[in-house]
């Protein structure tokens, strides 16, 4: 397997070496815009000049992409960017017939008269549209396959096979007890992401009613979390399991609530009062004359780089999936989870833990994708292949899982 890997931030670092440890691949190439943190994440793995190049790119130029992807006789694209960029490079991965694989999927467009109400553009809805081009081309789009998309819904598709005969809810749940010295605020994942998925509607969905939304930050409720973390405040966010999690697993239910805790979504609310959370460019003086600027990217620039915090950072931080259901006539409820440790990720990659924990799975997924383990046609989400080969491979990766009955 050749493999084209575009983003070399936080995530796509991790990528890099967490798959020099694995052979099932033959060449990488990690691609940047910046072409200074392409080499410094090929730099950064032991076996750089045997399976690792560097390249430039932009990612939002699909002809540029796709030519890539032929330039390096690449097999599959694994997409490492935030979501602004899925649709170019799902297109580009269709164009140069080659398989794709993503962490975080098509950007939704809030209901223009009822967003917290009805659906508008949903997550994924624009990579779905394709689904009949992948599949004609016999190609396989796997979207979402992160830890939150990604191993949550391999643990939903495990607890529905294996654990349940009938499912009322399946409520993907995150939390963490993360510190960061000396920032009072500093976000372990992309500002980018966590303003789009935090501000933007929940999504929300019942059999019979299919997909809905709420309020930000509705149907708060204190979730305990195990290894240590405790108890967290979870609130309803928007994410892609609830998209994705219904389209294979029978469940009457289907949420995500993120522990975000009082403090940062009182700053995110904030950002949005100001007008800071807003994508569109805004005129700003500067000494160089007028510049088009959008508030949000400002944001960014103004926090740390996540994956610069790791040093600073102590704690655990953990995904889940909480299911409610019966079994053998029975009530049954509980929580699969995948917990890391920010000294143990931090000791042993050099890679704070949310970003390690994110980039574990897609490398996991890679290697069942070259040995034929998961294979298919069309746009698939994880919960779409059988779980026991990830869960047995993720546990191989030195990465265990667990499951407490609640």
């Amino acid at each position: 397997m050749r493999v084209l890997l575009v983003g070399a931030g936080g995530v796509g670092t991790a990528i890099t070496r967490i798959a020099a440890r694995r052979a099932f691949f033959d060449h990488m190439v990690v691609a940047d815009y910046d072409p200074g943190r392409a080499a410094a994440a090929v730099a950064s793995v032991a076996d750089a000049e045997e399976r690792f190049t560097s390249a430039q790119i932009d990612a939002s130029d699909e002809i540029a992409v796709t030519a890539l992807l032929k330039e390096t006789r690449s097999d599959v694209l694994l997409n490492a960017t935030d979501p602004r960029f899925v649709m170019p490079l799902f297109n580009a991965a269709l164009a140069a017939g080659v398989h794709y694989m993503d962490m975080a999927m098509s950007l939704s467009y809030p209901h223009p008269e009822h967003p917290y109400e009805q659906c508008g553009v949903k997550l994924g809805d624009a990579q779905f549209e394709q689904a009949g081009a992948w599949d004609k081309a016999r190609r396989l789009a796997l979207v979402g396959m992160g830890v939150e998309p990604g191993l949550s819904d391999v643990f939903a598709r495990y607890a529905a096979d294996k654990l349940f005969d009938e499912i009322d809810e399946i409520g993907i749940r995150d939390g963490a007890n993360l510190t960061v010295d000396g920032y009072d605020f500093a976000p372990s994942f992309s500002i980018w992401t966590t303003i789009e998925e935090c501000l933007n509607p929940p999504v929300v969905y019942e059999s019979g009613r299919g997909w809905f939304t709420t309020e930000p930050f509705s149907e708060g409720e204190v979730f305990d979390f195990p290894e240590g973390i405790g108890p967290v405040e979870c609130v309803n966010v928007e994410h892609e399991e609830v998209l994705l999690i219904p389209r294979w697993v029978d469940a009457r239910r289907v949420t995500f609530k993120y522990g975000l805790g009082d403090e940062f979504i009182n700053t995110l609310k904030t950002l949005r009062r100001l007008g800071l959370d807003r994508t569109a460019p805004v005129k700003v003086a500067s000494d160089l004359g007028n510049a088009q600027v959008s508030p949000r990217d400002v944001v960014a620039a103004c926090l740390p780089d996540p994956a610069t915090l790791g040093e600073r950072m102590h704690g655990k931080t953990c995904a889940g999936t909480w299911v409610k259901g019966t079994k053998d006539g029975q009530p049954r409820e509980v929580y699969l989870y995948h917990v890391v440790d920010n000294q143990w990720s931090m000791r042993e990659y050099g890679c704070q833990a949310v970003v390690w924990q994110t980039a574990v799975n897609p490398v996991v997924a890679l290697e069942l994708m070259a040995a034929g383990t998961w294979a298919g046609t069309g746009v698939m989400g994880p919960e779409a292949f059988a779980p026991q080969p990830f869960l047995d491979l993720l546990t191989e990766y030195d990465s265990p899982w667990g499951l407490r009955e609640q």
